[in-house]
């Protein structure tokens, strides 16, 4: 009787079977991912740019840092190590990070910074996402070297919606300070002024042919006459959208910010800071040199480095063509009408699902402010007539806490390091790019969130002020992807202004620009619990406080609920 219940029927036999085939089919979906282990050791080493050697914290004696490569759906694991002398954490710019806060990386916002001398392992999966992203550091202005690319290629087996190009390359833009860049901010940070602008911009780390000292380490791209390349173009400056252009070759974008786009031609893009952009290159011209070049898209009335980068397209067959490289032409510093027609032309490749049915409408006024001094002559008001500068969404400015960071309170439960009342809308409506009442240009410093339900649907429209300055202000909005449905210049009117969204095939983005002057309106599912970073990505701005946390809260179940935190969690 035993011997008889244990026997298998034919029917269980095929159960069994197809049991066994789905286990199979299982495991051959993870097959293909891959786990790559890195080791980060960020300390100060010599590097000689401008004619000097200078001591930077730099990344495995690399600068830029190490490039990353992975396929959608591996996994990353990279142990950071600090030999520096300052606090560091890193960030992994457009990552989604699902319930995955703790390896996001803002200083004081997602984790404590690793101390010099300790270690903290950065443990992530790659989650539907392919294309270009970075990483950089997000502590202060460490990320002035303290930076690489992140390149995520589709799964195996599934190809480009392009034609595949013959090689791939990284541009990374950046910017150079001949002295130390936390000195200069420190500096900033004490005397309430603006900092030093920059000494140079850079490609790959080198300032190029038009700065002294720098021809000989000038970047060069070999190119075979007829090849089509895609250049993986990543903006890395500390606080400059640029302009950057190829003499003589139309650029066809294909992707922002790790999000394919519908392709077109152009011949110059705009990329604001934390921006990528993919554009396919066909050398289609005669055998030749030529200059790729960036330099600044300066919406502010604000000092600027004025100066401009180049790296060379170099034709391998040029046969006796002059050695000179032919330059591109660039628009003005100050030239607007381009940089909009550049970013209005960005659609994404097909129909998308945009929220329509909103449960949170925000109105966030982002921009410039200053702070009253009690005595205007101290060397500490060095801002505009003896005040000092700040920033603010919403009138509020941004102060990051100290005691702990806001998920290691927030999943803590402890009390006083942060406030849920983060204003929806200004607390004063006024006439925000007019001009604005003195008595509205000093913000209220605070440590407020914006607390948002799991699945929630928002929209937030960015409202540039004319406070100070109107500027194009690129903000980033950390664990998310969103869609950017609308934008305008003047004030957001919002009974005719939603009426023009495009809610059919807009661009997706991790870091958008304020149009100077202007607004800028996105949507996203709030489908990624934790506590989350928005600011400008302007690293000037952000000391200043322009930025604010949403605070998401778990839905049900495991898969939509924060993981625990690595034990290797730094503690403040």
């Amino acid at each position: 009787m035993e011997y008889q219940n244990l026997s298998v029927k034919p029917c269980s036999f095929k159960h069994l079977l197809f049991a066994i085939v789905l286990i199979f089919a299982f495991l051959a979906s993870f097959a293909d991912a891959a786990i790559h282990y890195h080791e980060f050791v960020i300390e100060a080493k010599p590097v000689k740019r401008l004619c000097r050697t200078h001591s930077r914290i730099i990344v495995n004696r690399q600068f830029p840092g190490p490039t990353l490569e992975v396929r959608d759906g591996d996994i990353l694991v990279v142990k950071a190590i600090n030999k520096a002398r300052y606090n560091i954490t890193l960030h992994w710019h457009g990552i989604r990070q699902l319930r995955n806060p703790w390896a996001d990386g803002p200083e004081y916002v997602t984790q404590c910074p690793i101390r010099p001398g300790r270690s903290y392992t950065y443990h992530f999966t790659i989650q539907n996402q392919e294309g270009t992203l970075w990483w950089h550091a997000h502590s202060r202005w460490l990320r002035a070297t303290v930076y690489g690319a992140l390149i995520i290629y589709p799964k195996l087996g599934s190809p480009y919606p392009f034609p595949m190009p013959k090689r791939e390359v990284p541009i990374l833009l950046g910017e150079w300070w001949n002295r130390n860049p936390m000195d200069v901010l420190r500096q900033a940070l004490f005397t309430g002024a603006g900092p030093n602008v920059s000494d140079a911009y850079t490609i790959n780390g080198q300032p190029g042919d038009l700065y002294r000292c720098s021809s000989k380490e000038t970047a060069i791209f070999p190119v075979e006459a007829g090849e089509t390349i895609l250049l993986r173009i990543i903006n890395s400056a500390m606080n400059q959208e640029l302009f950057f252009g190829v003499a003589n070759h139309k650029l066809t974008v294909v992707a922002v910010d790790a999000a394919y786009t519908k392709p077109f031609s152009t011949n110059v893009i705009m990329i604001a800071p934390g921006q990528t952009t993919n554009v396919l290159l066909t050398a289609d011209q005669p055998p030749a040199r030529y200059y790729m070049a960036a330099h600044a898209y300066n919406s502010a009335n604000a000092p600027f480095d004025n100066t401009t980068t180049t790296a060379i397209l170099e034709y391998k067959s040029k046969k006796g063509q002059s050695s000179k490289p032919i330059f591109p032409q660039l628009p003005g510093f100050n030239d607007t009408a381009t940089a909009t027609a550049f970013t209005a032309q960005l659609r994404s490749p097909f129909e998308v699902k945009v929220p329509i049915e909103i449960d949170e409408s925000l109105f966030f006024t982002v921009g410039l402010g200053l702070i009253n001094c009690s005595n205007p002559n101290s060397p500490r008001c060095q801002g505009p007539n003896g005040t000092r500068f700040a920033a603010s969404i919403n009138n509020v400015s941004f102060v990051l806490p100290r005691r702990n960071s806001l998920m290691q309170a927030y999943y803590q439960g402890q009390p006083g390091i942060f406030t849920t009342d983060f204003p929806p809308v200004p607390p004063i409506q006024f006439d925000y790019t007019g001009n604005v009442s003195r008595g509205l240009w000093q913000p209220v410093k605070g440590t407020k969130l914006f607390k948002l339900k799991f699945g929630s649907k928002v929209q937030i429209v960015f409202q540039d002020t004319s406070i100070v300055t109107t500027e194009n202000h690129p903000m980033h909005l950390h664990g998310y992807q969103f869609y950017v449905v609308g934008s305008g210049f003047g004030n957001f009117d919002p009974r005719n202004d939603p009426a023009k969204f495009n809610l059919v095939d807009p661009p997706e983005r991790n870091t958008i620009g304020t149009p100077p002057g202007g607004w800028v309106a996105i949507r996203f599912v709030a489908d990624n619990p934790g506590i989350w970073l928005l600011h400008c990505h302007i690293d000037t701005h952000l000391p200043w406080g322009l930025a604010m946390a949403f605070l998401v809260e778990n839905g049900f179940g495991k898969l939509q609920t924060v993981k625990p935190p690595p034990l290797d969690l730094p503690q403040c």
